[in-house]
């Protein structure tokens, strides 16, 4: 019989929670925040074996303290077991959702020079080489990021909404942001893709997070999308931390 996990992502934008049975991605709540009352009624629906937590913000306490009583929990970190090494200065400064992405990388990609590009508040370039060694990457603002800075930094810019009808030349103040936003930020992923290609052979790229949706379409490189990949990497950590 299949066992239920619970998978909580808590990014900067947003609190989700990925539910799997067995390795199946049964459900994904995009929750209203965690308070003691929100993380009981998730367990008294889907009673779940197991959960992990990948947090980038000061969290609920409180929930660990609950999910740690009813489950089997484990909070991800630098000390986590994890299909990876960081050779890195300072592994506990490692974001534990690139810790996700890279060990997903790594369980789906074995044995290949994997970027990974995360698509979320920032957008995050994590490259793990053949030896699953996360080496680290580069971070860069992301879409809403930009949008936010062209219209806090100016006078009379608006701040504009993502929407997937855009083109090349904008009409208006609003397409014109548009198509900076977007298409600038898709030719710097080529870019940063087509120079990681031209340094490493055997070389995948993946791209994920909530952004992805508008941008597989601009990028001329061959790449592998998945939205949900960061919660099938903390689904493998759990595996491998809840035994």
């Amino acid at each position: 019989m299949s066992t239920t996990t619970l998978c909580f992502d808590f990014g900067n934008t947003r609190l989700k929670c990925a539910v799997f049975e067995g390795e199946t991605l049964l459900d994904l709540i995009v929750m209203d925040n965690d308070q003691d009352d929100t993380i009981q009624d998730l367990i008294a629906r889907y009673q779940p074996t197991k959960s992990i937590l990948s947090s980038v913000i000061n969290h609920n306490p409180a929930m660990e303290t609950i999910l740690a009583a009813n489950t089997q929990y484990h909070r991800l970190s630098h000390d986590s077991k994890l299909p990876i090494t960081t050779p890195v200065g300072k592994p506990q400064d490692i974001g534990a959702d690139r810790l996700a992405l890279v060990s997903a990388a790594v369980h789906y990609f074995p044995g290949k020079n994997n970027l990974v590009i995360g698509l979320g508040t920032a957008i995050t370039y994590n490259f793990i080489n053949k030896y699953h060694e996360f080496v680290g990457g580069s971070i860069s603002p992301g879409m809403e990021m930009r949008f936010k800075s062209l219209h806090h930094y100016t006078a009379k810019l608006p701040l504009v909404e993502k929407d997937w009808n855009l083109s090349l030349i904008g009409y208006d103040t609003r397409t014109n942001i548009l198509s900076g936003v977007i298409l600038g930020m898709a030719k710097e992923i080529d870019g940063i893709i087509d120079y990681y290609d031209e340094k490493y052979d055997n070389f995948n790229v993946v791209l994920t997070g909530g952004d992805t949706p508008f941008f597989v379409y601009h990028l001329k490189n061959k790449i592998f999308a998945d939205p949900n990949l960061i919660y099938k990497g903390l689904y493998a950590i759990s595996e491998h931390n809840n035994v």
